[in-house]
């Protein structure tokens, strides 16, 4: 029997093991895609206890305490921390199979030095000795982003943010990792849902004019993507709850806009097609500015709408959802290929039926500009698992080129969830060295090296432009 998540935890072979002992765990990180408040990193925020640290904002760890019939209030209520860390240590050993039990252990190794299990038992255990970590400077935000080797990381901003932390970071000279910037533009497109007027009233604020039509409405984005790459932003995030491609001429595309802006309701054809046109527009406009635009769908969102109405949105209540958008996304990319504004684009499908698609669709829109132009994203949210990774992994490198692939992220908003790199660089090198020793591929040191290391993080640092990091 192995033990508990020792040094070669999840590496089977002794080619994954070399692979990941001498060059995955070496690498630096890109953490291309999360959602940290950038306010945090200025202020070096310093956490007063485990909970902060660990379960403040995660709903992946909300979603289980709830699932052992835990009252709310010990999961995000006015319980005290103390209260909400045992509810959760008392979670997690019934929670076998999940990434976030090995997530949370490792966390608890790399971070606070402990190899406790955690449990109700432990839980006063390692609250202590978690308290008297946090006081030290490793500890704090820059301390944990320094010993995680992270160089670069990508946050989510709204096109009305002022972004002034991000500013305050790059004037800041004792910050030494890019913190940039990720439009995320998706309350400008989403005529079909509530706030919409309000939203665009304030978007034109901000860009201090009037949005009475389209184009002042494109008028305004480009002011805010002006900015945004003036402050460094080289990429965007879109959460779709599917990806729709249906056109409409000029005058119909206004009168959609019209009653958007009135606070009118509209069908679901006309929110398919003013999301279609804008979409292209930001693909073309992306495109010119070489950023990388991030597309994710596949989410039923805010299902309990008791729950939603008492916590809002990101509090662990959405879901994985299933249609097919195939076509659809094929037909956008194609619009945008065929007049050469293709940006370059990562697909994430949170639900892993998709994989095998996204697989091949990639393979259509490639180009000699760069290495994996079009990227199937790492497996996402429900799916960044073992069993999630290891499925896209072996998809992705049956109908594609798995050394072109981006790697991991963390699409998280906990500093300690760096450790999700280390659980997918694990899962990297166990698959590959299973390849070699079966005999499926040469026991090319040199080749495997570049390979590794260009997954774990050369392939990102050049798709998003930092380059120079390398």
């Amino acid at each position: 029997m192995r033990p508990f998540m020792d040094k070669d935890f999840l590496l089977e072979t002794n080619t994954g093991k070399a692979l990941y002992h001498d060059v995955a765990s070496k690498m630096p990180i890109i953490d291309f895609h999360c959602h940290i408040n950038p306010a945090e990193i200025m202020e070096n925020r310093k956490f007063e206890n485990i909970t902060q640290a660990w379960l403040e904002g995660d709903h992946y760890k909300w979603r289980l305490i709830r699932s052992m019939g835990v009252e709310e209030r010990f999961i995000t209520g006015d319980a005290s921390d103390r209260e909400k860390f045992q509810k959760f240590a008392e979670t997690l050993p019934k929670c076998i199979g999940n990434p976030v039990y090995h997530w949370a252990h490792l966390e608890l190794q790399r971070y606070f030095g402990s190899d406790l299990v955690i449990s109700g038992d432990s839980a006063q255990e390692i609250w202590d000795l978690a308290k008297e970590k946090l006081q030290e400077d490793s500890m704090r935000v820059r301390g944990i982003i320094g010993q995680s080797k992270v160089q670069a990381i990508g946050t989510t901003d709204d096109p009305a943010d002022d972004l002034k932390w991000h500013k305050a970071l790059k004037e800041d000279e004792s910050n030494s990792t890019v913190v940039s910037p990720t439009m995320r533009p998706d309350k400008a497109i989403n005529i079909d849902k509530g706030g919409f007027p309000d939203y665009i009233a304030k978007l034109a604020d901000v860009a201090g004019m009037k949005i009475t039509n389209r184009g002042e409405l494109k008028e305004a984005l480009l002011s805010r993507i002006e900015f945004f790459h003036k402050m460094g932003c080289r990429a965007s995030d879109h959460g779709l709850d599917y990806v729709a491609y249906r056109l409409a001429g000029e005058e119909e595309l206004e009168s959609i806009f019209q009653k958007g802006l009135r606070g009118e309701a509209v069908t679901i054809e006309e929110a398919e097609a003013f999301k279609t046109e804008m979409m292209l527009f930001f693909g073309r406009e992306f495109a010119r500015r070489s950023w990388v635009m991030q597309l994710h769908y596949g989410v039923l969102r805010n299902c309990n709408e008791r729950m939603f109405n008492r916590l809002g949105p990101d509090t662990g209540f959405d879901a994985m959802g299933m249609r097919n958008c195939g076509k659809e996304i094929v037909g956008f990319l194609n619009a945008l290929a065929k007049d050469e504004w293709l940006p370059k684009t990562v697909l994430f499908s949170i639900n892993p039926h998709d994989d095998a698609m996204l697989g091949t669709i990639i393979g259509c829109f490639q180009t000699s500009e760069i290495r994996g132009k079009v990227q199937h994203g790492v497996p996402w949210w429900f799916n960044d698992s073992k069993h999630g990774m290891e499925s896209q992994l072996t998809t992705l490198s049956s109908v594609g080129v798995l050394g072109a692939f981006i790697g991991m992220l963390t699409d998280s908003r906990s500093f300690l969830s760096y450790a999700r790199h280390e659980y997918f660089r694990r899962i990297l090198c166990n698959q590959i060295g299973k390849w070699v020793e079966n005999g499926e591929y040469p026991n090319d040191k040199k080749e495997l090296k570049r390979l590794v290391e260009d997954i774990s993080y050369g392939n990102a640092a050049r798709y998003f432009g930092y380059d120079v990091l390398v």
